[in-house]
């Protein structure tokens, strides 16, 4: 009985091996698919975007930074302002953000106002439409600046 208990661990030992030759056979196979779906550099091109996810700045509070609405424009890279607070102020694109940011009537912005003057703030971001859709409905824009 001896000798058939040891021809046993050997036949399962040569299945083991077998089965281990198998799946690293099935594993090269595996890895070596050829990849679809790319362009001509070799990137995936992806045109859908998911605008449930997207991230979008908001103001920083604690530096003073809130929301406002561009009314009117004063030339000069000047505007009038309905800031969240409640106040009309005059808004000023900064010299750095002039030939970058074009800014139209009733747009969504960050503004700073100044320190020593508050009747003035700086403009430091403008949202597109679609990111100001997606802040009304997720309701971040105060109920003052509410106009679309």
């Amino acid at each position: 009985m001896t000798a058939s208990e040891d021809e046993q661990p050997q036949e399962k030992s040569e299945e083991d091996t077998n089965l281990k030759e198998e799946t690293k056979s099935e594993e090269t196979v595996v890895k070596s698919k050829p990849k679809k779906g790319k362009g001509k550099h070799g990137k995936k091109k992806s045109y859908q975007v998911d605008e449930t996810n997207l991230r979008v700045t908001l103001p920083y509070k604690p530096k003073g930074e809130m929301f406002a609405v561009a009314e009117t424009f004063q030339g000069g890279s000047r505007l009038q302002l309905i800031c969240e607070d409640g106040e009309r102020r005059m808004g000023r694109i900064p010299g750095k953000l002039r030939r970058r940011m074009w800014v139209r009537e009733n747009d969504l912005l960050i503004v700073v106002p100044w320190s020593f003057q508050d009747s003035k703030a700086d403009v430091k971001f403008r949202y597109t439409p679609t990111q100001t859709s997606n802040l009304k409905r997720s309701g971040k824009i105060p109920e003052i600046l509410d106009i679309y």
